[in-house]
């Protein structure tokens, strides 16, 4: 049985850990073995995109230990994917022992979408009673590392019915510290988001990033809208196909 290494991400780790929970399950029934390294910790993007690359760096560094001896890394979160396989070349261009080191890792790291399609080649069991959903692309996920197809292939195996909405791609507003920096601004674009989202009637609005999703449930009150990670929502169908 192959072994994946579990990066949880901080969001997941500590708000949302059913995410966690999900993401584990999923790959353990696609047929892998699942290890957690316990010495895991922030990947350093909240000081990289405030422009700390300095105080980056020792995240960065210890992450790049603490994954290197597995064959690979999986994340539920394209923002912290695109972090690993995208923006620590850039961090350590003047380093060439740690930009191969950073290559390397960013070889065999993926977002769980990623993976399951690609690399797993597994689909998911389908969920009987699986309810209609529009779904967000976040944008790291889309627009760093080119995934779209992936989460949605995965949710209509299950049977799930999407039905998307204007803009999938238009940004939820979070941009890490800059839904803190720039609340005003951040909640607009959010509030625009959501509006687009429930102008499909559909009931759940699902997404794969972590912030993304925090972000969007925040500004819930006062709607019918349900924001879930497409972990859970594959899980639910995993669970359903079980019983």
């Amino acid at each position: 049985m192959a072994t994946v290494a579990f990066f949880a991400t901080c969001l997941v780790d500590n708000i949302m850990p059913e995410v966690g929970a999900s993401a584990v399950r999923l790959l353990r029934m696609a047929g892998y073995k699942v290890v957690f390294p316990p010495g895991q910790t922030c990947c350093g993007q909240p000081f990289y995109n405030s422009g700390l690359r300095e105080e980056a760096l020792p995240l960065a560094r210890h992450t790049i230990e603490i994954f290197e001896p597995y064959e690979a890394v999986v994340l539920p979160s394209g923002s912290c994917t695109a972090m690993l396989r995208v923006e620590y070349p850039h961090l350590f261009a003047d380093d060439p022992l740690w930009l191969e080191r950073a290559l390397a890792l960013g070889r065999k790291t993926f977002e769980l979408t990623e993976f399951l399609v690609h690399q797993a080649q597994w689909t998911p069991p389908r969920r009987p009673d699986a309810p209609t959903v529009t779904y967000h692309d976040s944008c790291h996920m889309y627009r760093m590392l080119g995934l779209h197809e992936e989460p949605r292939r995965l949710l209509r195996a299950a049977g799930y019915n999407i039905v998307e909405m204007k803009e999938s791609a238009f940004c939820c507003g979070f941009g890490g510290l800059f839904s803190v920096r720039l609340a005003r601004i951040s909640n607009a674009i959010t509030a625009d988001k959501l509006r687009m989202a429930m102008e499909t009637t559909a009931p759940i609005l699902v997404t794969a990033d972590p912030g993304c999703l925090m972000q969007m449930r925040g500004m819930l009150k006062g709607t019918d809208l349900r924001v879930e990670h497409v972990a859970v929502m594959l899980a639910h169908s995993v669970n359903s196909g079980n019983s």
